[in-house]
């Protein structure tokens, strides 16, 4: 081990040995030695030696023990010798660059003793001292991190001498010219020292070509950087762009970037030149006449502090301004980490332990709330006349335009009766979706390009005229829509395997047979019931008009469906393009080929451009511009009574090319950031591909990506937030059909009509042994009636014990589709509904087990309109829930009313359930409400009687974790935070008392664990969650109660063994063949020796809708 050691003026001897501990001997021979300049000098060298070998922990030692307020008068005691000792302040300024980092109090300690100035006048006294300089510059930079010391150096000059140590490339001294670059970007952080720099954006933009141009090497990439940084903190501020634009930066950055695209070592060169650009795009408004939302609905009552009170009381215009303001946040770079939710550091978490305890009293008296007695008959009825209830809207006869043939006579069709005979037989099995017979890719992936041979090809071809929008009841012209499409364009389709269905029943047989019977492959779709549903929908835009998709109808496809990989630069590519914009303004053709702000006219026929439309329920796109020969700027329309919440959207496109490559901008989209970064695909749905016998939605689209665009977002329709812009979400398309009519939806859309069909059709399922009635909320804003859904099993007998067991049940209260956009959640609660009205021993066992009260849509208002969040009101009905308007938020004010009644006769809920749909994360996961967890994430000081809680919250989500694939625990939350507190969950955590209060969330894009990982989730995985949902209703019951369900007590242990995924599976081999069976959906018959039909049905109704449970089945006692 070396030795240093120092003598001191009074005779003693000071050893310092290497460790640890050797720095503060350093420190107190300093303070006694400041005359002694050799002894100085020996000192800093050996603290310079030490400090450079023994790494942070040595030099927060020394920084500890009051080292660097030593070092810093040492500074000004060097200072005053006349003249200073070059090597005295070279060694001391080296020390202070390794210590300063170290020290957050650094900057302030400098400023306070006058250090910082004795630097600066270093500086500018040795500008050709090289070797001096470099440790100068260093110390600076590190004085430069204090906003203060910078605005102070700003003032003493120390900008503009940065400038005349930078240059033109040169191979000398780039160790001092990289030092010089950082430090000049550290002081332009400060916006008054940025203003000073201004003058010099010229000068910088110059020097970095000519570093870019003579560094053909690449070896001074970081001198490169430099540069750019310093430009990157001069656009901060506005002044900063004007220049940059001025000195055609914008040129000159795209050309370098472009250059050095082929070279990967340059992407960090690339990305912060994009960031600047991007930056330095000349903020533009919306090409919109205002941002408010294009359709408007007069509120009854507006509340005067409202969002739609201050919407409307602005100014015209006001809304629209574009925002030039200073604090425009960074424009993010490519970004390829998925972001995750973390609780530590959440601001939002509620800390007023007193909100997160249940409330004791009620806020409504009982009387009031007595009228919600008739929608609970079940808990009263003796059952000595049964009566179904089955309301349903009145019905309109406003014209209704579907899709048919020009030439084919008009069909007078007839509702299907809403009580007693239904149009397809009551045992209608569940779609078992490997027995269809539709048209499969050959390769079983993604090829949608085949088509099936028919022998009708001959009369196809005279088929191939095209379709064209004719009004179902022939009428004549109603409210501008007449017989024909009031648009003048025609939407031409093939009509593959017409022919083949012909025979000779004459032109009657080709109007019925021109549409796909997809009655045969989904039992719960009738296209003539959904029209009839149509006509009695009430839309604000008054739509005339269904889309293919929703009349034809959705089969899930039988291929998978990969998360798509990312292609690296794509982001970077695409920003590129939109920067070319600007430099060559002669390419763009800005032409308006759609706009819904035209009303007698909204579609303008370019010729050569698609044709777009969405006049159709849920539909949402308000403006098309083509932009370039196959590009197309989209704009989505507000929700209703409000002026942002853009993301959902649906929308039908004609006219296209095959083989183009066409790429689609939604440019007004305002999450910061979403899983089209991370592999969502949108959803097309083509008429073609559904005429030869594939009626789906399939994932589709290259080069998507997410990223901030140069159109700049009102403080008003940011919230109060000034700088912001809006965000692009761009996709790339293919189109494989030449005269198709595709549409595009943000996920598998699923109208409020399509509800009221289901309705109709699970009514028709309904068997003697199911309790099913059907009760009309409430009418909302636009008229439209939400249905209420009571879901039981019959009593056995009229027996009191068999009444008295039906009224005690249990209650699980259930709803869905608060924000319109989340049409996933629609598509679970499907799944849950057609499990609940199924005819298996597992349904079975349900229905017995409790009392289903379900909203299947809060709100259909915003749903029919194509809103994302809001409903009429121009409000998120998700965040009225502490105090709802029965004027304003109908829907919610009677729910939860309805919860409310239930807990005044001491019927709470076991469990309440919201689903959601999720935007930023993957999987299915629930949120729900603990004490305790939120207590733990924060510093609340609570006494453990205090936290005392039942853990059962945690029970249903662990049971789904362990049988549904999709569903990830690691996702939940149980924390409860301040911005949540007016939603469903939270309040009726808080105020009806049910611990067992979720919501639950479906992802939009797919899962990252499980059986699933790596795919993107569809509506078969979407409807199976619904179904595993109520399976683990089941194993929460055996739980929860002390009692075993009276009927099918096996299949208890059935529910259970769904869970187990290591039995071995004993299937005979000839029962195996006899099946065609594969290891999917089994469940584990324990019990008496049955029958092998007994078996064998019991196997056919639990294979629900391709319910992907990992299980075994244990057929040992099957008699060969």
């Amino acid at each position: 081990m070396r030795r240093f050691g120092g003598v001191c003026m009074n005779g003693c001897v000071s050893v310092c040995v290497c460790t640890y501990e050797c720095v503060c001997p350093c420190s107190r021979v300093i303070e006694c030695n400041t005359q002694d300049l050799q002894t100085i000098l020996n000192i800093l060298y050996i603290l310079n030696e030490l400090l450079t070998v023994g790494g942070g922990r040595r030099i927060g030692v020394f920084v500890s023990k009051g080292g660097t307020g030593i070092l810093l008068q040492l500074v000004i005691s060097a200072s005053k010798e006349s003249p200073p000792s070059e090597e005295v302040m070279l060694q001391l300024h080296s020390v202070l660059a390794k210590v300063g980092p170290k020290d957050r109090k650094f900057g302030v300690k400098a400023r306070l003793n006058g250090a910082l100035n004795v630097t600066v006048n270093l500086l500018k006294q040795n500008l050709q001292n090289h070797k001096l300089l470099l440790p100068c510059l260093l110390v600076l930079q590190v004085y430069s991190s204090n906003t203060v010391n910078a605005v102070s150096l700003g003032k003493n000059g120390v900008v503009e001498l940065m400038f005349k140590i930078i240059g033109p490339y040169s191979k000398k001294n780039t160790s001092l010219l990289k030092v010089s670059l950082d430090t000049l970007g550290a002081l332009l952080k400060s916006k008054t020292n940025a203003r000073r720099a201004v003058v010099h954006v010229p000068v910088l933009l110059y020097i970095y070509h000519d570093w870019h141009r003579n560094d053909t090497c690449h070896r001074h990439i970081l001198i490169r950087k430099g540069i750019l940084g310093c430009l990157k903190n001069i656009t901060n501020i506005k002044l900063g762009r004007k220049a940059f634009i001025d000195a055609d930066g914008m040129r000159i950055l795209y050309n370098t970037s472009t250059e050095c695209l082929p070279v990967r070592t340059l992407d960090p060169l690339i990305n912060t030149s994009s960031l600047i650009m991007r930056k330095c795009f000349p903020k533009n408004r919306l090409p919109l006449p205002t941002i408010k939302s294009v359709f408007h609905h007069q509120l009854l009552r507006v509340p005067a502090g409202g969002p739609v009170a201050q919407l409307y009381n602005q100014p015209l215009g006001v809304d629209d301004v574009v925002d030039e303001s200073d604090d425009n946040e960074d424009a993010e770079a490519e970004n390829e980490v998925e972001e995750k939710d973390h609780h530590a550091g959440n601001d939002d978490i509620e800390t007023d332990i007193n909100k997160l305890r249940p409330k004791e009293t009620h806020s409504r008296p009982f009387e009031e709330l007595k009228i919600y007695e008739r929608f609970f008959m079940e808990l009263s009825e003796d059952f000595q006349v049964m009566q179904y209830i089955f309301l349903s809207a009145p019905k309109s006869h406003r014209q209704i335009i579907v899709p048919t043939a020009q030439a084919l006579p008009l069909k007078n069709h007839t509702a299907a009766p809403l009580q007693g005979e239904c149009p397809h037989p009551a045992t209608v099995p569940p779609l078992d979706l490997d027995t269809i017979n539709i048209t499969k890719d050959q390769d079983g992936c993604g090829d949608h390009t085949h088509s099936r041979p028919h022998p009708g090809a001959g009369l196809e071809q005279e088929l191939v005229q095209g379709l064209e929008r004719v009004a179902l009841d022939g009428a004549g012209p109603q409210g501008g829509g007449g017989g024909v499409n009031k648009h003048n364009r025609q939407s031409p389709i093939l009509a593959a395997g017409v022919a083949a269905r012909l025979g000779g029943e004459g032109e009657e047989m080709l109007a019925e047979e021109w549409v796909p019977d997809t009655a045969l492959l989904l039992p719960l779709h009738d296209p003539d019931l959904y029209v009839e549903m149509v006509k009695s929908t009430c839309s604000v835009p008054q739509f005339s008009e269904v889309a293919y998709p929703d009349y034809f109808g959705h089969v899930a496809p039988t291929f998978r469906e990969h998360i798509l990989e990312r292609v690296y630069g794509v982001q970077r590519t695409k920003i590129f393009q939109d920067i070319e914009r600007l430099i060559h303004p002669n390419d763009i053709l800005d032409k308006v080929v759609y706009d819904l702000d035209i009303q007698s006219c909204p579609v303008i026929d370019g010729g050569e451009s698609l044709k777009f439309n969405s006049q159709f329920e849920s539909g949402n796109l308000r403006k098309a511009v083509q932009v370039r020969k196959f590009e197309y700027d989209l704009v989505l329309n507000s929700d209703i009574n409000s002026n942002h919440y853009h993301q959902w959207f649906y929308f039908e496109v004609s006219g296209m090319r095959v083989g183009a490559p066409y790429r689609f901008n939604i440019i007004n989209c305002e999450k910061s950031n979403s899983q089209f970064n991370y592999g969502m695909q949108v959803l097309m749905y083509s008429v073609q591909e559904a005429i030869s016998g594939r009626p789906r939605w399939v994932r589709t689209g290259t080069d998507i990506c997410y990223y901030k665009n140069h159109f700049s977002r009102s403080s008003i329709a940011a919230g109060g937030q000034k700088g912001k812009s809006y965000y692009t979400m761009t996709f790339s398309m293919t189109f494989n059909h030449k005269d198709d009519v595709c549409y595009f939806a943000y996920h598998y859309p699923y109208t409020y009509s399509t509800l009221k069909m289901h309705l109709q059709k699970l009514e028709a399922l309904r068997t003697p042994q199911t309790y099913l009635r059907e009760d009309v909320l409430c009418e909302t804003l636009g008229g439209n009636s939400c249905p209420l859904l009571t879901i039981t099993a019959m009593p056995e007998s009229t027996s009191n014990d068999q009444i008295c067991q039906f009224r005690n049940r249990p209650l699980v209260f259930l709803s869905s589709r608060v924000h319109p956009g989340e049409t996933n959640a629609s598509w679970v609660m499907k799944g849950t509904l057609e499990f609940l009205m199924g005819s298996s021993p597992l349904a079975q066992s349900l229905r017995e087990a409790y009392i289903f009260k379900i909203v299947p849509m809060l709100n259909p208002d915003g749903v029919v309109n194509g809103n994302h969040r809001c409903s009429l009101s121009g409000e998120d009905l998700n965040r009225q829930w502490q105090n709802p308007s029965p004027e304003l938020h109908p829907t919610i004010y009677h729910t939860k009313s309805l919860l409310q009644y239930l807990a005044a006769i001491q019927r709470a809920p076991l469990v309440f359930c919201d689903y959601h749909g999720h935007s930023r994360k993957k999987n299915v996961f629930m949120y729900g409400c603990s004490l305790k967890e939120t207590v733990w994430e924060t510093n609340i000081s609570a006494t453990s009687c205090e936290l005392h809680e039942d853990l059962g919250y945690r029970t249903l989500p662990k049971i789904l974790s362990q049988m549904a694939p999709a569903f990830s625990m690691a996702s939940c939350s149980f924390v409860v935070e301040r911005s949540k507190e007016a939603t469903a969950r939270v309040v009726v955590w808080r105020e009806i008392g049910v611990q067992r209060s979720y919501t639950m969330e479906s992802t939009l894009c797919g899962c990252d664990q499980g059986k699933y990982k790596g795919l993107q989730i569809g509506t078969r995985e979407l409807e199976e969650m619904g179904a595993q949902f109520c399976v683990a209703l089941l194993r929460l019951k055996r739980q929860t109660s002390p009692l075993k369900l009276r009927n099918h007590a096996h299949l208890l242990d059935v529910e259970s063994d769904l869970m187990e995924t290591r039995c071995k599976i004993l299937i005979p081999k000839p029962l195996l063949c006899c099946l065609g069976c594969v290891p999917r959906v089994v469940v584990l018959l324990g019990g008496e020796p049955s029958p092998q039909s007994e078996v064998l049905s019991a196997l056919k109704q639990v294979f629900i809708k391709d319910l992907s449970v990992l299980c075994s089945v244990h057929l040992s006692h099957v008699p060969d």
